[in-house]
């Protein structure tokens, strides 16, 4: 199946007011990446940032991802924001990216340009599998401009304090929160109750209610309340837990039970 007959994009829904569930691939692998598409995540996220998976490997997975359900949007976590690496991804058929460390205005003026083709940004084009190999070249220009989620991960208070300049970046779509390395850069690493982690949450939020931009934030934890409790607090942009932590929940939980007396 071809993105010509591909249902409406990630960016499109979310724009719409949709709230959205996917999850994180840590692992690399396109049959994990096909079994939770085909589970049916609204969206998977292959991490390329704190992972082995490199772009060799995240093709293959946008592939199994649109395999195992082509409702399933393909996102990658990149590794920066630097033009040479951020359009390979996205020939490579990315529907959306999210950017990590995007501290001020000049990174996410950086990511915009990256991501979108003149005249919003600096994209260049060439036959690839987001246009089929170049089967659809003569629309890729507005197509892809259109539809791609361009993200930015606030993970540090910095990026907190910079908020209002971030979210003012034409193009910049969606927030999406980095629990572990925001609460780390303020010295609570893990305190997720601390109420200067919950203010710095809720600033955010705000923001991005002032800016009408859309809001996200990753669950690690495989607890569904948690992320229900999420989703209630206006995020529309949920990440339910990762691949890895996934089966090793499993498994721990699996044999302790089996060792029990």
């Amino acid at each position: 199946m071809t993105k010509a007959s591909a249902p409406i994009s990630l960016r499109q829904r979310l724009l719409a007011g949709e709230s959205v569930i996917g999850s994180w691939i840590n692992s690399g692998s396109p049959i994990v990446a096909e079994l939770m598409a085909a589970s049916g995540f609204d969206f998977l996220c292959v991490d390329a940032e704190h992972s082995a998976v490199d772009l060799p490997q995240v093709q293959p997975m946008f592939q199994a991802i649109e395999s195992g359900r082509p409702g399933c949007a393909a996102v990658v976590r990149l590794h920066g924001v630097d033009y040479s690496f951020v359009k390979r991804y996205l020939d490579a058929g990315a529907d959306g990216v999210i950017a990590p460390l995007v501290r001020n205005k000049a990174d996410a003026e950086l990511l915009v340009q990256a991501c979108k083709y003149p005249p919003e940004g600096l994209r260049g084009l060439g036959f690839c599998r987001a246009n089929d190999y170049g089967m659809r070249i003569d629309d890729e220009f507005v197509r892809a401009n259109d539809n791609t989620l361009v993200a930015v991960q606030i993970e540090h208070i910095e990026a907190v304090k910079n908020i209002d300049e971030i979210l003012e970046v034409p193009g910049i779509d969606a927030v999406f929160i980095g629990p572990y390395d925001l609460s780390a850069s303020m010295g609570l690493a893990g305190q997720f109750e601390h109420p200067d982690y919950v203010a710095a949450l809720n600033e955010i939020r705000t923001a991005c209610e002032r800016h009408k931009t859309i809001s996200g934030i990753h669950v690690v934890s495989v607890d569904p309340a948690e992320g229900k409790a999420r989703l209630a607090e206006g995020y529309q942009l949920l990440a339910y837990s990762l691949d890895i932590t996934m089966l090793a929940t499993t498994c721990q939980n699996g044999l302790a039970a089996l060792r029990s007396e």
